[in-house]
């Protein structure tokens, strides 16, 4: 997905990561109902002992917003072996340091280095004695995502301290000379530190009890001992109500030792804040941990007997691939991460893409590399797990000038001897979607405009973005989304190097809710795809669960007849059944519903066969309340001809307040067939394998557990009502 296009899911601030920034382990903190108030007057305090005097921009002890904004106490950033207060482009420090005493410490004996922030006034102390002083404009408040570090100067820092820290310490107030003269190493004081580290036995505890740290530098003898290279100490904020996520990434050549038994516990503390989550889905495949926009599944492929499929996630201020892997396509198993960016790679984001086999039966990974263009990886790895990027990336450069394509989104395969790509864009705005050739991986070739034509349907402002381009049923399926109108089909014929459309229809329609589609052949020759399901609660929520970002479930397409997409939940879903309940033939009158008094819950699926008879609107409540109060109605609309979920009484709470409709009619004589999934915050519906619709959910009632059929308009009879528990195919 391209961020230039949506303009709201990447801060396009510094994506060079560098090997330093793969170290760091950061402890990120839920941002709502944390009791402490953002942070604005301070004081930095850290007893330390540089290893040399010659080193260049580490720091010592430094808050950092997780946005691009910190204060910090530096050791040698502009000139050689003096300390300042670092600040993101030198904001709250003075460039001119000619008149600051030269730093003569020896590696062993810590001084005390102090930085107090009092409104507009910075004043750094050494052995409790002014060193220097400036006036700011604007001085930085910090709220309760922040984190601490020590050891590079920032978040993402690649200059990185070397030497020891006996004692480091944050006050919610700006101190004076005399209490900070005051102060001993590892000992209390009043007013009592906001944090505080000593080190002691081994251990990087917060002291004050408001943090949880980690990190990948050694505690040594009680002090926290920095290599000046990759080693780094975390910190972030934590209460009881709230979660707390570890979220690392660690290439094999920065591999770095955890902090146990400290990570383990935040691990824990994690697993079960998400396993108490009420809204967390359970077998819809849902984000580790972090909070991910963009979420699209890239890279789905078959590939030595497992289900390979990747996805956008971000990491350390930058958007990188995550990996899972499947037998059945329902159980995931979690890998490392494969493919991000480095410090030699033209790409400062990695967006989306797909995966095919190339001549030489190597997986190959085409990808968008924000900033520079289409590239490609490949791999031979039995579990995809080392991907290596070619030399000549970018393959398809971002065009300069007044080009007539744009570069994002590829999309490439394999045509006998010839690779093809698709690039997104806009048809019809002069930045066409566009086809690239190549004989070889390494050296493409721009073939022409992508589509011979637009279907009358779609309008001017509408991209193809997330293309994903194959052959089902002797014709060829292109699937793909406009950013403001979600998921979206066509299905055509692929010739003379062009797509010649014939249908147009949408898979997503009163919002773009279900986004970037993503699909495979099975070895049984199905095609599935999955897509993202997009998360509308408040950011401040979504922070404090400590995630969002999960998959609709996976869909079986087949063509029907009239050129038209055949929809089906997969087979594999069946295996997570249990507890089946089986409920005889009901007539429901008009304007009534009967709740089903055996089939209760949140994590189930239904099957319901309906004979709508004169009825105007028939079908099934989930997550139904004892007094109606929160409902999601899902049925068939006979008038309008459409399978609907609403939503405008989903939620006493948060939640978007809709109805989604897709076009949907039942021919004469033909029962509704109804699959309705409810996992927590998903209900996902399919309709006589013709169409699905679904919504995200957010029930506040702890009794919106129940289940109802109702008709409107007229009589329906319930032949039949099936009914499963879900067992959870996430590990938590």
């Amino acid at each position: 997905m391209d961020n230039h296009l949506i303009g709201r899911h990447i801060n396009n601030r510094c994506f060079s990561c560098s090997g330093a920034c793969a170290a760091i382990v950061t402890l990120l903190v839920a941002a709502a109902g944390a009791e402490d108030s953002p942070l604005a007057d301070k004081t930095l305090v850290a007893w330390v002992a540089p290893a040399n005097l010659t080193q260049r921009g580490g720091s010592v002890l430094t808050i950092d917003d997780g946005k691009g904004h910190f204060d910090g106490i530096v050791f040698g950033e502009i000139a050689r072996a003096k300390w300042m207060p670092g600040s993101e482009s030198h904001l709250r420090t003075e460039k001119e340091q000619t008149a600051w005493p030269v730093e003569t410490a020896d590696a062993t004996t810590p001084v005390q280095i102090a930085i107090a922030y009092r409104g507009s006034e910075v004043t750094t102390y050494r052995d409790g004695k002014e060193y220097s002083r400036c006036t700011v404009q604007a001085p930085q408040t910090f709220g309760p995502e922040s984190v601490i570090v020590i050891g590079p100067r920032h978040l993402g820092g690649k200059d990185f301290f070397s030497g020891m820290v006996d004692d480091a310490r944050i006050y919610d107030c700006a101190l004076s000379a005399e209490q900070i003269a005051a102060l001993k190493a590892n000992e209390p004081s009043e007013p009592k530190p906001w944090a505080w580290w000593t080190f002691d036995n081994a251990s990087c505890a917060d002291r004050a009890g408001r943090f949880l740290s980690g990190g990948s530098a050694k505690v040594d003898n009680g002090h926290l001992l920095l290599d000046g290279k990759t080693a780094v100490f975390t910190a972030a904020l934590s209460t009881d109500a709230l979660g707390v996520y570890a979220s690392w990434r660690l290439p094999p050549s920065r591999a770095s030792k955890l902090n146990l038994p400290g990570d383990i516990a935040v691990a824990r503390r994690f697993r079960n804040h998400l396993l108490a989550d009420p809204y967390r889905p359970t077998y819809h495949f849902v984000i580790p941990e972090d909070y991910a926009e963009p979420f699209d599944p890239n890279g789905a492929v078959y590939w030595r007997g497992r289900y390979h499929l990747f996805y956008i996630y971000p990491e350390n201020q930058a958007s990188v691939y995550g990996h899972i892997s499947s037998v059945d396509m329902i159980h995931w198993r979690q890998h490392p991460t494969p493919l991000y960016p480095t410090a030699d790679s033209p790409d400062r984001n990695i967006f989306s893409g797909n995966c095919f086999i190339n001549k030489k039966g190597e997986a190959t990974m085409l990808f968008h590399g924000d900033g520079a263009g289409n590239c490609i990886a490949i791999s031979t790895d039995d579990n995809l797990d080392r991907w290596t990027k070619l030399a000549a990336n970018p393959v398809i450069p971002n065009p300069k000038g007044q080009a007539s394509y744009t570069a994002w989104d590829p999309h490439g395969w394999l045509e006998g001897d010839t690779y093809y790509s698709i690039s997104g864009g806009r048809p019809g705005t002069g930045k066409e979607p566009v086809v690239f050739r190549a004989a070889e991986l390494d050296n493409w070739r721009y073939a022409g405009p992508f589509m011979h034509h637009d279907m009358p349907d779609v309008v001017a402002n509408e991209d193809i973005s997330c293309a994903d381009f194959f052959t089902l049923g002797g014709k060829q399926v292109l699937v793909c989304i406009s950013h403001n109108r979600g998921t979206r089909y066509y299905v055509g014929e692929w010739k003379n190097e062009q797509f010649y459309p014939e249908v147009h229809e949408r898979m997503s329609w009163v919002d773009n809710d279900y986004f970037a589609p993503e699909s495979l052949e099975t070895p049984d020759g199905r095609r599935v795809m999955w897509a993202w399901i997009f998360d509308r609660r408040s950011k401040e929520t979504k922070t404090a669960s400590g995630w969002s970002g999960e998959l609709a479930l996976p869909r079986e397409l087949t063509l029907g007849d009239d050129n038209q997409l055949r929809i089906r939940p997969v087979e594999e879903l069946k295996r997570l059944r249990y507890n089946e309940q089986v409920l005889p033939e009901v007539v429901v009158s008009a304007g009534h519903e009967i709740v089903l008094e055996k089939v209760t819950g949140n994590t189930i699926e239904l099957e319901v066969q309906i004979d709508p008879q004169d009825a105007k609107q028939v079908g099934v409540k989930v997550c139904r309340s004892s007094g109606g109060e929160e409902e999601t109605p899902v049925f068939y609309d006979v008038a309008e001809q459409t399978l609907k979920i609403d939503t405008t009484k989903s939620s006493l709470g948060e939640g978007s307040k809709k109805v989604e409709a897709g076009p949907f009619a039942l021919k004469t004589g033909e029962l509704l067939t109804l699959r309705v999934f409810v996992d927590r915050s998903v209900v996902e519906a399919f309709a006589n394998e013709r169409q699905a619709v679904l919504r995200h959910i957010y029930p506040s009632r702890i009794d919106s557990i129940a289940v109802s059929v109702f008709a409107s308009g007229g009589t329906a009879k319930v032949r039949q009502v099936k009914a499963w528990q879900m067992a959870p195919s996430n590990p938590y």
